[in-house]
């Protein structure tokens, strides 16, 4: 499988290094607008191959679309990252001709390709992708469901004082603070609800910790977060060329699912060979409903900008 991350900055990167050491695609292009700089970091990343144990080839590219020829699964990263005090929504106006140009750049050269979306505001990207390109909707995802839920998990851990890999949660509705739907009251440990564990009171401090975990980060680090954006992407990546058949919840553009029309937004999908092999609708209650519904309209509000 070859695979192309437009975007060679931390996350990107990131993206690039996780799919590498993870050895199940023969070829990652790194794809950047900046003058060796995509060059630099695949160069850099090969020299760890015998360190990390892989045989995936890592190459860079300055801006030329032809070396991402016959691309499988291409991941668009590019465009500028949230700065402290900055809403994902306020990228708009920069990221949107980013992605809309490397879009059509990455079609033009892989009319096959499955395009996952990494920019923000993500939804309204994934969207944007759709519109651009006119792609079959199985064929772009956006990523921002599968790093919620990792998110939600890892605060799920904290609370329960147990390893990550004891809980399951998923986070559906729009990748931004006010938009996320963890869906705290399905969430379990080893299959027991975690409200056996949790009060309500402490409940609520993991969701409310969930929707703003993007937002917490970039205000210690000064930028947007990339290991969990990489590695959920690389995983996501993993689905497509194993044909997994692996549920994320991620962006999908709905037509009648969850009662929403022309909108993407993040629900559970099932991942394979095509991209997204299938919307799954849950049953949910009135308050999760209700909750979707008013995230689908933070996300249209952010769309009608387009």
């Amino acid at each position: 499988m070859k695979v192309s991350v437009v975007g060679a900055g931390a996350v990107g990167a990131s993206c690039a290094e996780y799919i590498a050491i993870k050895n199940f695609a023969s070829e990652v292009v790194l794809v950047d607008i900046k003058e060796g700089y995509a060059e630099g970091k695949a160069m850099d990343l090969m020299q760890t191959a015998s360190l990390n144990g892989f045989d995936t080839k890592i190459v860079g590219s300055t801006n030329d679309y032809s070396k991402t020829a016959d691309t499988d699964v291409a991941v668009i990263t590019s465009g500028i990252p949230r700065k402290p005090g900055m809403t994902r929504e306020e990228l708009i106006g920069i990221n949107a001709g980013i992605v809309k140009t490397v879009s059509k750049n990455l079609l033009a050269h892989s009319p096959n390709v499955i395009i996952i979306v990494v920019s923000n505001p993500m939804d309204t990207m994934a969207y944007l992708t759709h519109q651009a390109i006119g792609l079959p909707k199985n064929r772009i995802i956006g990523m921002g469901g599968a790093l919620d839920s990792a998110r939600f998990k890892y605060r799920l851990s904290e609370a329960l004082e147990c390893p990550a890999s004891d809980v399951d949660g998923m986070v559906i509705g729009g990748h931004s603070d006010t938009g996320m739907v963890p869906l705290i009251g399905r969430a379990v440990r080893n299959s027991i609800l975690v409200s056996e564990f949790l009060s309500s009171d402490r409940m609520n401090q993991v969701v409310e910790d969930t929707k703003v975990g993007g937002a917490t980060l970039t205000k210690l680090l000064g930028t947007s977060a990339w290991y969990a954006p990489g590695a959920a992407v690389s995983e996501m990546v993993r689905a497509i060329a194993q044909d997994a058949q692996k549920m994320f919840p991620c962006s999908a553009l709905l037509e009648g699912e969850y009662g929403l029309n022309d909108i993407s937004i993040g629900v559970p999908c099932i991942i394979g060979k095509n991209g997204i092999e299938k919307i799954v609708e849950i049953e949910l209650s009135d308050a999760e409903k209700e909750k979707l519904t008013e995230s689908a309209v933070g996300v249209r509000k952010v769309n009608d900008l387009l």
